[in-house]
């Protein structure tokens, strides 16, 4: 590889490694590297892939077996507004005789076909497991072809038995700041530029936000890389300011940056009318620091105030019905504080959060916005799962697809909180469509219906 793994393992940036002594370090990113073949929990190629596939024009090539492929089309629900090449499933589906005799002129052929009958802006192309452990040289496919074809043809050096997702992730990030980031200059700059890192338009979140922005005349440069272009991507370098939206994803593409051009960045979150706020607020102040007009913060002020004045309005109805409910919030990452403040505001109670994938600042952050009513969680088991629902310790719970069959075994509403949701959630509307949805599930009258003995149990 490029870039000795453990290079990553000690990201300064990151508090969850300094926090680790150099043994623990050393072991990387969740204790340990997956074993060969086992995905479960996501891989390294599985992050890097969540990464980068967003950036929407762009093609994005698997080089391995068509299973590492899976499902290209709506995988994360990392929505689009314009091309759709992102969705189409690339593969150079090796065989068995590729094991043998290699795979790197399979790998030519298939970026030469990409090049010719849709001529992307650039492709990626992603080592897998097996490609590596035949010792394919991507890395120099790739140059040559970018040289044959004249575009950026990327390699993505991230098989997944090095280690898990969240490795995947940074190593995206340093194929981003190697071969895309700063290869470009924008035709023009303004004091009001920003870029998201680590936000990838779930079901349109990135949709509930820029208009917020529009607003107030600050210009989103790119997202990195929700409902991104590659040549957004490129000239990313130029903004004023970087906004973290996921800590644990994209953390050394932020520090590097700030090292790099001195753009500097801070951690925020678009979840809940109080953090949303907060992020707006924290972006008006470094723009100003960096040489925006003075009257941004002003301005600022006066859609936060006028959007929490409609915000109130619209979800009055509801209110009264949520106040005092119960929600085990079983997700992860920032998600694990940020959706707290939202279901604060309704006055629900949430009784525990899964800090899975999240940082130790995540984890202070949930346990201060629960208090005494909650507790933070590592690792629930689904039996505990089981028992807290079915005893109604709990009035929802609100996780991934994987776990609401427990919740519906426990006769419990349940309700999407991860990617595979089709609603966004994030910025001021979002907050109106996840207490709206909330509300739908505890008012359903199904679940009265289920829990009603049966005549002859009675």
């Amino acid at each position: 590889m490029s870039q000795p793994k453990h290079d990553l393992f000690d990201e300064p940036a990151c508090a969850k490694n300094r926090d680790k002594d150099d043994t623990a370090r050393k072991k990387g990113c969740g204790g340990k590297s997956l074993t060969p073949g086992n995905a479960a929990g996501g891989c390294a190629f599985d992050g890097a892939k969540i990464v980068l596939q967003p950036i929407t024009d762009a093609a994005h090539l698997v080089h391995g077996p068509i299973a590492c492929e899976g499902n290209s089309w709506d995988s994360r629900h990392a929505l689009s507004s314009g091309p759709q090449l992102y969705r189409t499933g690339f593969t150079t589906d090796i065989s068995e005789l590729d094991v043998i005799y290699g795979g790197e002129k399979r790998l030519f052929r298939a970026i030469k076909e990409i090049a010719t009958r849709y001529s992307p802006p650039a492709i990626f192309v992603y080592q897998t497991c097996v490609t590596a452990m035949i010792g394919d040289d991507i890395e120099t496919v790739c140059k040559v072809a970018s040289e044959r074809f004249g575009l950026p043809v990327i390699p993505v050096n991230a098989p997944g038995f090095v280690g898990k997702k969240n490795l995947g992730t940074k190593l995206a990030g340093e194929a981003l700041l190697k071969y895309v980031i700063g290869t470009e200059e924008p035709e023009f700059t303004t004091s009001t530029d920003i870029n998201l890192l680590g936000e990838y338009n779930v079901s349109g979140d990135l949709w509930t936000v820029t208009p917020l922005f529009q607003r107030l005349g600050i210009r989103l440069v790119t997202s990195i890389t929700g409902d991104a272009r590659y040549h957004h991507v490129t000239r990313a370098h130029r903004a004023k300011v970087n906004m973290m939206v996921c800590s644990q994803a994209l953390i050394n593409v932020a520090r590097k940056m700030e090292e790099r051009w001195g753009i500097p960045y801070f951690e925020g979150s678009f979840y809940g009318v109080e953090a949303t706020g907060t992020s707006l607020r924290t972006i008006a102040k470094m723009l100003v620091e960096r040489g925006a007009e003075a009257d941004l913060i002003t301005r600022t002020e006066a859609l936060i105030a006028a959007e929490e004045a409609r915000v109130a309005t619209e979800l009055a109805p509801i209110l009264a019905d949520l106040k005092g409910k119960k929600v085990l919030l079983y997700t992860g990452g920032v998600k694990s504080w940020s959706m707290i403040s939202a279901l604060h505001y309704a006055g629900m109670i949430v009784i525990g959060s899964s800090t899975r994938k999240a940082t130790k600042e995540d984890k202070e952050r949930a346990a201060a916005l629960m208090g005494d009513e909650g507790e933070t969680i590592d690792n629930l088991p689904q039996r505990d799962m089981y028992r807290m629902l079915k005893n109604r310790e709990a009035d929802i719970m609100l996780s991934g697809g994987r776990t609401q069959f427990v919740a519906l075994k426990a006769m419990t509403p349940w309700l999407d909180s991860n990617q595979e949701r089709h609603n966004a959630y994030a910025g001021y509307d979002g907050t109106i469509t996840l207490l709206r949805e909330i509300h739908k599930e505890l008012t359903n009258p199904v679940f009265a219906q289920v829990r009603t003995p049966a005549p002859w149990e009675a």
